[in-house]
């Protein structure tokens, strides 16, 4: 199986039903049109794959912008998935590291703010694996500068969606989980970064999203993080590839 970053506009018809066959394979309530509006307001997609066929996908819009007077470059998530055979693999998290890095270089931005939205248990349980620094968390309450960072974004992204007091996006018409993925099992909640996202994001099993954010920098990354970036040192600058 290989993980490679594209520009989205490389994406052929063919591909796009791929992506749309796969995540409504998981997803509830599947809009096309939602899906293929979502995919044509972002400008990158990481693909998981091998000769079989597509085994899990997500797209990345980059934004440029100002919060409270401070340029800020960030990396918005939109729809995301990876089939069950991709899961035990750390092709995904080696190609999102990856990814980062070439992103960075080929914009100029030496940091960037990641926004993810949230609706699912294991989403939420990589922050913790590959970033020293994110939030929401259970061990420390979010900073006022990051709070401010992630109230600017969601309300610019999603207007009245955004629920600014609970950190969560509301859409019109979720697209939740399927219940065998969506359930979190009882020992998992042994886990508190797992229970923390239950109990903050209730209506996940609804398609409540949990806004979350960190900072994609070197120096945020965990040892885990570091393992998978430095296997990725000889990766081709974005300028020299597709």
């Amino acid at each position: 199986m290989i993980g490679e970053l594209i520009p989205r506009s490389a994406l052929s018809a063919d591909d796009i039903s791929d992506m749309y066959r796969l995540f409504r394979q998981h997803f509830e309530r599947v809009s096309e049109h939602r899906f293929r509006l979502d995919l044509e307001q972002k400008h990158w997609v990481i693909r998981l794959r091998d000769r079989h066929g597509l085994h899990g996908f997500s797209s990345l819009r980059f934004m440029r912008t100002k919060c409270a007077g401070q340029s800020l470059n960030a990396l918005y998530s939109g729809d995301t998935i990876v089939a069950s055979e991709a899961r035990g693999t750390t092709v995904l998290a080696r190609t999102w590291i990856d990814s980062v890095r070439r992103l960075s270089q080929y914009y100029g931005a030496p940091e960037l703010h990641w926004l993810l939205l949230v609706s699912g248990f294991r989403t939420y349980r990589l922050l913790p694996v590959f970033w020293r620094e994110f939030f929401p968390r259970y061990s420390e309450a979010t900073p006022a500068d990051v709070r401010a960072t992630v109230d600017a974004l969601g309300a610019s992204m999603f207007g009245d969606r955004y629920d600014a007091v609970d950190g969560i996006v509301r859409f019109a018409e979720p697209q939740p989980l399927r219940p065998e993925l969506s359930h979190i099992p009882q020992n998992r909640l042994e886990d508190p970064h797992v229970r923390f996202f239950a109990e903050h994001n209730p209506g996940h099993v609804n398609g409540d999203e949990l806004v979350c954010w960190t900072r994609l920098s070197h120096d945020n990354l965990t040892d885990a993080g570091l393992r998978m970036w430095h296997a990725t040192d000889r990766a081709a600058p974005l300028s020299q590839v597709g």
